[in-house]
């Protein structure tokens, strides 16, 4: 940042000096420095642009002040008026071709994105190259070159040949770019309307006939909340109903992991009325957000919040949730805290049904040591959306938690959550304490083999990657490349995240400390890893739990044993971690020496009270919760049918009857039919039968037509 900001203040300096060699240094230093900018410091670049100092002016300013670098030495007025003339039909052409990629762009938005359904007879066509399409005004800017070497040169030499050549080259690839991208936009008018892509998905769907729909949004989605979703995925694909996953944001599509279950992504409410999912009768939520409402007016299925995680935190137990028809949780603990919300969930809207999602933590007993040191796992929570809910002990005590496990010589995993940072500049500094603490102290320890290893690591994950799902290019793209799962490539998924796995951990040492910040390793290798677990009040301690190992809660505030252990469930198996850590080394010993251990028969304990019984299999009580849901709201359905075939009764207008004046009678009739159109689903949208809502079997049975089948 300080050589960029350096080089373009350089610029007019040397321009006005003038110094021919100077001014080309320092510009080439601003476009090697600009590039460099975007890739690693692109907050930096995007303050630029919030300061109006954005790329196209950057370049402007640029070319400007070669054209006030050639003026002051002299060049004569024809070549000066040649390129100004170039340089400024070059702007206008990006301009032009910014204007024809935006058409472009917005003819190929599409209603849905969609993955794993087959819709290559929606008709899509190829989006344009990536050269052209993506990026594209960083490279088009850049076409600027030819004309400001070719001017430079030509001020070198003396002669005016080179800028001749330059400046004819410029605007000539900037028009033959504009014209390429013509040739797209009339390529893009072929695209399928919103209605033909919808019809097709709902042809897809009709198929597939999903069952089960796992439904997501989230206000500031990212990769950081999608754990929320992809911890679902393998236990939707192990259900014996047809599952499907409806998301409401482009960028939680773009992070989904890899799933053979079919993926709609649908922005829009208007766009989501329009699925038409007859025989979905079970609904699932892992996270309470605004667009859920968009869901839940869908009255033929029954909805169910199964959240992300079981915590002790507010959040685990809110009161939004009664608008859910059953809560479920993984234990006994789960219900007990929805209960101490006293008159807002009802006990039978609530079941247990644990946590599949745990069967890849590995027990205590299975449990070997991955390093001659104990291996403590740091997993912090973030500092919440508000005060009231931090429970973060980052700001009190992290830095200090972190330099007394440095004393203690332990191997530590910093995995804090994905969010830390994101509302509070405390959290923010302490995590990047930590940070430096653990690099610090690396220097003292084994040599790293993560180098030597890179190379196969990242190989390993751009073949996971592949095999997510996601294609490339725009998302009309993706949706046209969109085809039927591939059941083998499960097999192949878990064999190289092993691969990946094994291989990270043995290039980082036995005894080197490890930040985790990415989707992988996963929290689940983490726990299989470390010896114990330091974390906040949070799920991951819920979680953790499910291996017996030891743990310790932090207890920043200092409360009373008894009083936290009473106030946070998890706490029943946990040492507790006072603010200024003089426990740690009693904490410690329980994994140093583990026959001392007293907390042990309080874990066990505690961990079917939090997470239900071994047995029957968390997945089986899982997939009997969705069978029997399904069940009773077809039943609903059914008993709901057949009662509205005799409720609406419509007596008819008698010949001759004046129209003008309706009796009263008649206007009843009216009333009853437009309300029993809005009873069909999609009436809650305000769609009558014209609309094309069709009438209910009792309503045209009255009207003298037959009943639809």
């Amino acid at each position: 940042m300080l050589l960029f900001g350096t080089a373009f203040a350089a610029l007019p300096v040397f321009a006005l000096m003038p110094s021919l060699w100077g001014f080309a240094a320092a510009s080439a230093v601003t476009y090697a420095a600009d590039e460099a900018l975007h890739v690693r410091a692109p907050a930096f670049v995007r303050r630029l642009a919030a300061l109006q100092l954005d790329r196209t002016l950057r370049f402007a300013v640029r070319t400007a002040l070669l054209l006030v670098l050639a003026q002051r030495m002299d060049v004569p007025t024809t070549l000066l008026v040649t390129g100004l003339a170039a340089f400024s039909l070059h702007f206008a052409l990006v301009m032009l071709y910014t204007a024809v990629h935006h058409a472009v762009r917005r003819r190929r938005e599409l209603p849905m994105a969609v993955r794993n359904l087959d819709m290559s007879a929606a008709g899509i066509p190829q989006s344009p190259p990536a050269l052209l399409y993506r990026r594209f005004l960083r490279k088009l800017l850049h076409l600027d070159v030819p004309a400001h070497i070719g001017l430079l040169a030509a001020l070198a030499a003396g002669t005016r040949y080179p800028a001749e050549t330059g400046f004819a080259l410029t605007p000539g690839l900037s028009l033959a770019a504009v014209l390429t991208m013509l040739g797209q936009l009339h390529r893009a008018r072929r695209m399928p309307g919103p209605d033909e892509v919808v019809f097709e998905v709902n042809r897809q769907l009709a198929a597939y006939r999903p069952e089960v729909a796992l439904y997501f949004s989230f206000a500031s989605v990212s990769r950081d909340f999608m754990y929320q979703v992809n911890m679902w995925i393998e236990t939707l694909e192990q259900l014996d109903r047809r599952a499907l996953i409806i998301l409401r944001e482009h960028a939680s599509f773009r992070y989904l992991s890899r799933t053979r279950l079919p993926v709609i992504c649908v922005p829009k409410a208007d766009d989501l009325a329009k699925l038409e999912l007859p025989h979905v009768r079970v609904v699932l939520y892992p996270g309470n957000a605004g667009k859920n409402v968009h869901m839940l007016r869908v009255a033929e299925a029954k909805h169910v919040f199964i959240g992300h995680g079981d915590s002790d935190k507010l959040a685990s137990s809110n009161r939004v949730s009664k608008v859910y028809d059953e809560i479920w949780v993984a234990g006994r603990a789960g219900r007990d805290r929805y209960q101490r919300v006293r008159h807002a969930i009802s006990d039978q809207a609530i079941v247990e049904v644990g946590r599949p999602q745990l069967a890849p933590i590995r027990p205590a007993a299975e449990h070997t040591p991955a390093s001659p040191l104990p291996t403590v796992l740091y997993a912090p929570t973030w500092e919440g959306w508000s005060d009231d809910d931090c429970h973060t002990s980052l700001i009190p005590m992290g830095v200090p938690l972190v330099e007394r496990l440095l004393a203690e010589n332990v191997r530590v995993l910093y995995k804090p959550h994905p969010l830390t940072g994101k509302r509070s500049a405390e959290a923010a500094a302490a995590d990047r304490a930590i940070r430096e603490l653990l690099y610090a102290d690396n220097e003292r320890r084994e040599t790293s083999r993560a180098e030597a290893a890179a190379p196969r690591l990242k190989e390993l994950r751009t073949h996971l990657g592949e095999l997510t799902g996601r294609r490339s290019g725009d998302y009309a793209q993706q949706t046209r490349d969109a085809q039927l799962p591939n059941d083998d490539g499960a097999g192949e998924w878990n064999a190289l995240h092993a691969a990946w796995h094994e291989l990270h951990w043995e290039s980082q040492g036995l005894v080197r400390h490890q930040v985790i910040t990415g989707q992988l390793p996963t929290l689940y290798e983490c726990f299989n890893q470390a010896d114990m677990l330091i974390s906040d009040v949070s799920s991951v301690v819920a979680d953790f739990v499910a291996s017996l190992k030891p743990y310790a809660l932090t207890n920043a505030q200092d409360l009373p044993d008894e009083d936290f252990r009473a106030a946070y469930t998890t706490a029943g198996g946990a040492y507790l971690l006072d603010r200024a850590c003089t426990r740690l080394p009693e904490i410690l010993r329980s994994v140093r020496a583990p026959r001392h251990d007293p907390m042990e028969p309080h874990r066990r304990t505690l961990k079917e009270y939090v997470l239900g019984p071994d047995r029957p299999l968390s997945i089986e009580r899982f997939n009997a919760a969705v069978n029997a849901l399904a069940e009773k709201a077809t039943a609903e359905r059914a008993e709901h049918d057949a009662d509205r075939r005799h409720d609406v009764v419509i007596p008819f207008q008698r010949a001759g009857t004046d129209s003008t004046h309706e009796p009263e009678s008649e206007t009843a009739a009216r009333e009853a039919l437009e309300a029993a159109a809005r009873l069909q689903p999609g009436g809650g949208s305000g769609r009558g039968a014209a609309d094309g809502v069709p009438m209910s079997g009792a309503v045209t049975e009255a009207c003298g037509a037959p009943p639809p089948e």
